[in-house]
């Protein structure tokens, strides 16, 4: 009795340090914190919602100039302006369509410290989201809409072109005409498409070997209509080799003092306009085109 008695005892401290041991670590964690100042954890705190505020998308959108399309070229080895049924015409310059990359729009979330640097660099603008979709658009709708406003575009564009080429004597009656382009959407290409089926169509050499851009909505009346991002897109045309941009009329107080060095922009408020633009600055007489002015 006694041996048993004897290992009873001396097991008995092992099995109370056993069950004392997990009662170390907060003891040492209640000392650790006892010894911090309150400065301590609510600069630890500060920098944890940082952290985390970093890595929330921001309730911007970040624009930046985007790529430029020769509407008379091709993209990914097919022709942007398709015309069968009646005969093409090839020509030397270029016509530019421009764009806008945008972040933080539905499907393309843009962080803070992006936002931070778009605040800092004159060639990108920070918007807020409600000024250019609605709250709650999903990525599918957002996206729906841009196409939908580019197939609408394209449609008006190829009336309005046809019409004005009908005007300069081109018989357009069995023209069919395809407009392909991926990755791209909005309205504000119709210009260009239109002034690229004018020049298609026409057995002259409008642009020369110029390379010209533009921007702006169209009608079947072939009236040019405001777009958005002006002043970005033309820093684009000019970073890809235009020295002309066509610019519409109702653009004009977001035009001026805006144009980069080395471009020179033209108003234009018609396609019809916009069309003898182009034929001017062909033949080397663009400098007596119109600027835009301040109203």
């Amino acid at each position: 009795m006694n041996s048993q008695e004897q290992r009873h005892d001396e097991a008995e401290p092992a099995r109370q340090q056993e069950t004392q041991a997990p009662q170390r670590a907060p003891g040492r964690l209640r000392r650790y914190v006892q010894g911090k100042p309150l400065k301590y954890f609510t600069g630890l705190f500060a920098v944890l919602l940082a952290v985390i505020m970093l890595l929330l998308p921001s309730p911007y959108v970040v624009e930046m100039p985007g790529p430029t399309e020769n509407v008379l070229g091709r993209q990914d080895g097919k022709p942007i302006i398709s015309i069968t049924g009646v005969p093409t015409h090839a020509t030397q310059g270029k016509l530019l369509m421009v764009t806008v990359n945008a972040s933080g729009v539905p499907g393309y979330p843009v962080s803070a410290p992006e936002v931070f640097w778009a605040w800092i660099d004159s060639k990108m603008e920070v918007i807020p989201q409600e000024a250019v979709f609605p709250i709650g658009q999903t990525a599918e709708q957002y996206q729906q809409e841009s196409d939908d406003q580019m197939d609408d575009s394209q449609d008006q564009a190829v009336q309005a072109g046809l019409r004005l080429a009908s005007e300069l004597g081109v018989d357009t009656k069995d023209a069919h005409v395809t407009l392909q382009i991926d990755g791209i959407g909005g309205p504000s290409a119709g210009m260009m498409y239109a002034l690229g089926i004018v020049d298609k169509l026409t057995p002259a050499d409008e642009t020369g070997d110029t390379t010209i851009a533009g921007t702006g909505t169209i009608n079947t009346e072939g009236e040019v209509g405001a777009i958005g991002g002006i002043d970005l897109k033309m820093l684009g045309a000019l970073r890809d080799g235009a020295s002309w941009f066509l610019a519409p009329e109702s653009n004009c107080d977001e035009v001026v003092g805006h144009v980069p060095e080395g471009l020179r922009d033209v108003r234009v408020s018609t396609l019809h306009e916009a069309y003898d633009a182009i034929v001017a600055i062909g033949k080397g007489e663009g400098e007596s085109l119109p600027h835009c002015t301040v109203q």
